[in-house]
């Protein structure tokens, strides 16, 4: 194993420019899957009989190219895994103070709840039976950004950065846009998605499901119930003028019907409408459901229209179980119209390999151990680990691992 992990370093780092920093990347590595309780810096040091200064200043003050590992790491993974579809989603890392990047009190799905902590956005290559993550993002809330703050704030602000060493140019975006620069940045690499999930938090952003569409990129994502659509042969009419007042600001056509909740769309197809399908075989045995499968055309003014001020027309799904008087969970995808069912809920609960991402990255390979107050240094770790993850996903893969040399 030993000889397997040196020649994946060897690939994987190849992008450092310095013999002494790819060893110090396996060196790494190796602190990162060996067993033990935290995985930061000192206790692995003393793990692998090492002085954890030097492992400390590879991290921290080096001058590696965090980005080029990353892709290139991308690269591999998208090879490895295979991919059906790409998921994004974000995730907490719990702190005791206030002086690491990004820290505030904010809310973390991961924690489900308000904390202090640390907020850390990806995307994953993900199937059925493997995933990896392929690039990250350090979310900074705007109690981050000097240029977010009050003028009065700004002294404090600006010497925070300057402790964690946050480049000038780094300021507080919303996490959707943070999604979408990783996509343009893995694109620029030759890597798209061959489909995108997400949850409502990514979902209900009708800008975010814009972007997607300007890209090309095919999303299936949940969404909340009381998201408003029309239905799928409503057409725009030219707007009149009735020759009093000004005449309209607006020339575009419009929407004669106002739009209902996809709610009253799914109750007003009713329970009838129902099919139950079966996506995967789960722990506890094969896991299906109910759902609606309709066509709508999503609304709203940030939703992007044809020249002819036409809605797009999307996929609504709603999961509707037997034993519930209500739909339990609602998703909207740009995918073709001839998708098949089973597909569309194989994808739309697709990104459950998110969750085990998250804690094998946690709990297996210090994700959240990093114990570093710059800014660089959050990116050289999750980078890191990213790494240690690939390695063992290949492992996972390979039928051949396991077997004596």
């Amino acid at each position: 194993m030993r000889q397997r992990l040196e020649a994946f370093a060897v690939d994987v780092f190849t992008p450092m420019v310095r013999s002494d920093q790819r060893a110090k990347g396996e060196t790494y590595l190796r602190g990162l899957l060996l067993d033990g309780r935290r995985k930061s810096m000192q206790p692995m040091a003393d793990r692998l009989g090492v002085d954890h200064q030097g492992l400390q200043q590879f991290v921290t003050t080096s001058t590696w190219d965090t980005t080029a590992v990353r892709m290139r790491l991308a690269r591999r993974a998208v090879d490895v895994v295979e991919p059906v579809a790409w998921v994004v989603d974000d995730t907490g890392f719990p702190k005791d103070g206030k002086s690491s990047p990004g820290v505030a009190r904010q809310y973390s799905g991961t924690l489900g709840k308000v904390a202090n902590c640390q907020i850390g956005v990806s995307v994953h290559a993900v199937t059925d039976v493997a995933s990896c993550p392929l690039d990250w993002r350090l979310f900074l809330p705007t109690s981050w950004d000097d240029q977010a703050v009050d003028e009065a704030d700004r002294p404090e602000v600006l010497a925070r950065r300057a402790r964690c060493a946050i480049p000038t140019d780094e300021h507080h975006r919303p996490k959707w846009s943070m999604v979408v620069e990783m996509l343009d940045e893995l694109a620029e690499h030759g890597l798209r998605p061959p489909l995108l999930a997400a949850d409502a938090g990514y979902g209900d952003n009708s800008q975010f499901r814009s972007a997607l569409d300007e890209r090309s990129i095919d999303y299936i994502m949940q969404v909340k119930g009381d998201a408003l659509a029309h239905q799928p042969d409503v057409q725009p009419v030219a707007r009149v003028w009735s020759g009093r007042g000004r005449p309209p600001t607006r020339t575009d056509p419009r929407y004669p019907k106002t739009a209902v909740s996809l709610v009253e769309h799914v109750r007003a197809a009713g329970r009838a409408a129902t099919q139950t399908i079966t996506w995967r075989e789960g722990s506890k045995g094969t896991m299906s459901s109910q759902f609606i499968f309709l066509r709508v055309r999503p609304a709203g003014h940030r939703v992007a229209r044809d020249p002819d001020g036409l809605l797009p027309e999307r996929w609504l799904i709603a999961q509707w179980p037997d034993d519930q008087a209500e739909p339990v969970k609602y998703w909207l995808s740009s995918l073709p119209a001839a998708t098949s069912h089973t597909d569309l809920i194989r994808y739309g609960k697709i990104r459950w390999r998110i969750e085990h991402d998250y804690r094998e990255l946690k709990t297996g390979l210090g994700l959240d151990h990093f114990e570093g107050r710059s800014f660089i240094g959050w990116y050289r770790h999750v980078t890191l680990v990213t790494a240690a993850h690939l390695f063992i996903t290949e492992l996972r893969l390979d039928p051949k691992a396991a077997a004596p040399a």
